[in-house]
């Protein structure tokens, strides 16, 4: 009989972070329950976190490096790996031009402990201005509208789940997705409670999701015009003279513009657009302003289109009009462990947009990236500051940026590519460096992105729940050898990064009058610091020179690293309290309730609603399942099947028009061109929408995730060529464009999918 033990472990597979109570034998994780004393969970669990165990370990797993040779990628030791990485980074960053090397940074970054520490490092010590990530296909928009509003692109207000009185969603599905830029374990039950306590859940959604089928009341809106419900719900508002900031007043500048920008927004002017009635967004208003504490939370269906800064800001607008910014129950800024300690209100730096372009197209930069979209042109376009070598961190950009195929043909051309990832996947099959970090199971873990977006304060952490593996680097120490590779000293040993980032943080501490530290010796506070590794010693400095810190000594019932672990499940530090004006890092110290960038776009939107026509196309939205996460985890098997498919969803009114029934293939023509897809006729989205899930597309050869590539699906972003996005954010459409769908059987000529595999093959 095997021994067994069992151990903690917060799961990293969504932003929701439940706690995990996972059995381990023979060295693996055989299974996972909700850990019911966890002080943020209580035993919550998904079908995402019940799997864990198999996804650590799924036989297509990279145990070990692959380097391309003679044009083929062949397991290689670890030390050979690291030493072709500095080589070919070497041999590019030769000419001196640091922005010949770019880095795309993956959603799974913000899911590990390893991925949260040390990339800023590694973009220290590359220098380049060609950075990108999944954020400018996912969230920018409410950094963009954050920076504006608050000074702080990180300062995103959550919705105070358990003490609202009325929460409207727009363009979020928390049923399925968990939550996104608001962490909530179990938030379907927190939806529950609000309506058990007598609250109200509104829905905003073309689809009737099984959030909205929670709802008091479902809006099935038009994809695309969100900006314009909450406008014209802001020109109501004033309108009607229900505003009162209530508390935040004070802090508020730029009211009046606010109403001079929405006076031209009734509900009569926008409900043809929106396709909901005029009274429908009076009333929705008027209870927004009646409702003793309400929240407005807005996520990816409201972010990844046109106007999704816009309408980013128009979720904190209608709040702060309402009084429910910063107060209990409506909109508020969580206090996360590690962030910065609260210092004494002054006027900030404020947020600038657009400090550099994109090289070919022109494109601003947001918070220190460039839109994804453009990656493509930036490698393919010659000329100085051409991009020819990438680093490519646990991402997958071939199915999540607009037109894949193009970008696949870009790859091809690079002069060398590393990525990080466990899978050999439609991205990482084109590196010439493959550096796959060990399984989530041996890896320790800490919350850093996701506690700062928490409904309720509070501080977990957990060490590797299945012994690492002797000759094989963690994730950490393998991004610190990636960090050395890239400032040119290989030979040094990864632990000299942890007591770098050490010894520059406490030097900084020290020299800041407001700090705990202030005038003490940073050598001193080294030496002060617990754990048993660099990252830990780093977690420690953090605890303490955070908000709830023991600054060192300065309070001895402060939080640290040692404090931490005594508390395995977690430490509760309580509900989110009110943060104005502290929070605020604007040049005037307020809340700049209509900067000029947001005033403009807002004129845009009024422009765009006075042209619009009506066309006969159909829009497309994406959709999400329980039992997924992007493309991460097409290749477990007890996440396949069931309603977990990648079919084009039709109303009946829409299939009938075009002539398809369920279960039939379709040919879906976008901008960037065209897919075959079998359809599921339903009445649970509108007419006049079609959905299609993000993620899918796993047809391509030379991949190695074979459950995936059992049934690939399309990639829904093929159907883009990159040129709609949010001009703020650089953020990408995918989200409510205009499709085309016909029978496929009428179809002449090649389909889009033998299209798709036929360009992968010609970069193979």
């Amino acid at each position: 009989m095997t021994d067994t033990t069992s151990a903690l472990r917060i799961c990293p597979l969504c932003e929701a972070t439940c706690g995990l109570t996972v059995t381990v034998g023979d060295g693996r994780i055989t299974a996972a329950r909700g850990d019911r004393e966890d002080v943020f969970s209580r035993g919550f669990l998904c079908p995402k976190g019940a799997a864990l165990g198999a996804l650590d370990a799924d036989p297509d797993r990279l145990t070990r490096p692959l380097v391309r040779r003679d044009g083929r990628l062949t397991e290689a030791t670890w030390e050979e790996a690291f030493a072709a990485v500095a080589e070919g980074l070497a041999a590019v960053r030769r000419d001196g031009d640091p922005d010949a090397t770019a880095v795309y940074l993956g959603n799974p970054n913000v899911h590990s402990m390893a991925g949260a520490l040390y990339p800023p490092v590694l973009l220290r010590a590359l220098r380049t201005r060609n950075v990108f990530s999944a954020s400018t296909l996912d969230q920018m928009p409410k950094h963009v509208s954050s920076g504006l509003l608050f000074g702080d692109p990180l300062a995103i207000p959550v919705p105070d789940l358990d003490r609202t009185d009325h929460l409207l969603v727009l363009g979020a599905n928390p049923v399925d997705s968990n939550g996104s830029l608001a962490t909530a374990p179990d938030f379907p039950g927190r939806l529950k409670a609000l309506r058990r306590r007598g609250g109200r859940l509104t829905v905003v959604d073309p689809r009737r999701t099984r959030t909205a089928r929670l709802a008091d009341r479902h809006l099935a809106i038009r994809p695309g015009t969100d900006a314009l419900l909450l406008m014209s719900v802001v020109h109501v508002l004033f309108a009607e003279e229900l505003t009162d900031p209530g508390a935040a007043g004070p802090h508020l500048t730029g009211t009046e513009r606010v109403r001079e920008l929405a006076a031209g927004f009734p509900p009569e002017a926008v409900a043809d657009a929106c396709d909901l009635a005029a009274g429908e967004i009076r009333t929705l208003a008027r209870e927004l302003a009646a409702a003793d504490r309400a929240a407005v939370y807005g996520r990816i269906g409201s972010s990844t289109v046109e106007f999704g800064t816009l309408t980013s800001w128009l979720v904190d607008v209608v709040n702060a009009l309402t009084g429910n910014l910063d107060r209990p129950g409506g909109a508020m800024f969580p206090l996360s462990a590690t962030g910065p300690a609260p210092r004494p209100p002054a006027p900030g730096k404020g947020f600038t947009l657009g400090r550099w372009h994109s090289r070919v197209s022109g494109r601003p930069e947001a918070k220190s990236e460039l839109p994804t979209a453009v990656l493509t042109e930036e490698i393919r376009t010659p000329g100085t500051g051409r991009i020819r070598a990438l680093l490519v961190l646990a991402g997958n950009p071939v199915l999540s940026a607009p037109d894949g195929a193009a970008l696949e043909e870009a790859l091809a051309t690079l002069d060398f590519m590393v990525s990080v990832d466990p899978y050999l996947n439609e991205t990482s099959r084109h590196a010439h460096v493959v550096l796959p970090p060990p399984p989530p199971g041996q890896a320790a873990h800490f919350d850093f992105a996701f506690n700062a977006l928490a409904v309720r304060n509070q501080v977990r952490y957990t060490r590797p729940a299945v012994p690492p593996e002797a000759d094989r680097p963690s994730e950490c120490a393998l991004l610190a050898r990636l960090v050395l590779c890239a400032g040119g000293t290989p030979e040094r040993d990864p632990a000299s990064v942890d007591a770098l980032v050490v010894d520059h943080t406490l030097s900084r501490a020290v020299a800041d009058p407001h700090s705990a530290v202030h005038g003490r010796d940073p050598g001193e506070l080294a030496a002060l610091l617990t754990g048993e590794n660099g990252p830990e010693r780093r977690l420690d400095m953090m605890l303490r020179l955070g908000p709830y810190g023991d600054g060192f000594g300065a309070d001895p019932g402060g939080l640290t690293l040692e404090r931490l672990l005594a508390h395995p499940h977690g430490i509760d530090l309580g509900p989110l309290r009110p943060r104005l004006p502290e929070v605020l890092r604007t040049r005037s110290g307020t809340v700049e309730l209509c900067p000029e960038p947001l005033a403009a776009e807002a004129r845009r939107l009024g422009a765009a609603l006075a042209s619009r026509t009506r066309e006969d196309e159909l829009l497309l939205v994406g959709r999400r399942h329980l039992r997924s996460n992007n493309s991460w985890m097409h290749n477990v098997p007890a996440l396949r099947g069931g309603t977990n498919r990648c079919t084009l969803q039709m109303h009946p009114e829409d299939a009938a028009r075009a002539g398809l029934a369920d279960g039939e293939p379709a040919r879906v023509a976008g901008d960037g061109g065209t897919l075959e897809v079998p359809v599921e006729v339903t009445d649970a989205l509108r007419t006049g929408v079609v959905s299609l899930p993000h993620g899918w597309g796993h047809h391509r050869p030379g991949t190695r995730t074979r459950v995936a590539a059992e049934d690939p699906g399309v990639n829904v972003n093929q159907l883009l060529d990159g040129s709609r996005y949010d001009p703020l954010s650089g953020t990408a459409v995918l989200n409510g464009f205009p499709v085309r769908v016909t029978p496929a059987r009428a179809a002449s000529g090649r389909t889009a999918g033998a299209s798709q595999v036929a360009a992968a093959e010609a970069v193979e």
